[in-house]
């Protein structure tokens, strides 16, 4: 994992890297034991979602589209196992020149500033790295922590969007945030 591009170092010794393609069992192994922490803010997901051969073979499409300029799959390390991921999906160029942004950290870490420092360390990427404009995200309506990360790295709200995302099996309101990264 060494040839991997790491992004920065974040409390804890937890390090932001580039997903590499031989994270596939790191990877299952970090959202089995996160399971129930992760269950009430994501999609349902199959029971293959959480062994190795599957995360192995998702692996291959997310780094196309990081070559593609369509996305930047993140993990976070520490001491070789992966505790969390960030993520900049749907990268639009032109006159939008946006991304979405998506987060998680292992329920051990919660808490401690690691996601803070990720998501402000994804918006400089995003901002010197990738010359995006703007960030988006967006939370369930009780997902308070996640809300508190996004304000401190200098997101603000700009909405609710009503069924927004089909999270936990049902269809949920979010609340909107955005960064402008260039003023």
């Amino acid at each position: 994992m060494t040839d991997t591009p790491v992004l920065t170092t974040l409390p804890d010794d937890v390090v932001l890297r580039v997903l590499h393609r031989d994270d596939g069992p790191a990877l299952a192994a970090a959202y089995a034991r996160n399971r129930e922490h992760l269950e009430p803010w994501e999609p349902t997901r199959p029971t293959a979602f959480y062994d190795a051969d599957y995360q192995t073979q998702r692996i291959p499409v997310q780094l196309l589209e990081h070559l593609n300029g369509r996305s930047v799959p993140l993990v976070l390390e520490r001491e070789g196992e992966i505790v969390g991921r960030v993520n900049l999906s749907d990268i639009v160029r032109g006159a939008f020149c946006s991304a979405h942004l998506g987060y998680w950290v292992d329920a051990r870490l919660a808490g401690r500033g690691i996601m803070s420092a990720a998501v402000e360390a994804a918006a400089v990427h995003a901002r010197d790295a990738l010359g995006l404009h703007r960030i988006q995200a967006a939370t369930l309506l009780h997902n308070t922590a996640s809300q508190r990360v996004l304000e401190r790295s200098g997101f603000e709200r700009i909405g609710t969007a009503p069924r927004y995302l089909q999270i936990a099996g049902r269809w949920q309101d979010h609340v909107l945030f955005q960064r402008i990264l260039h003023d």
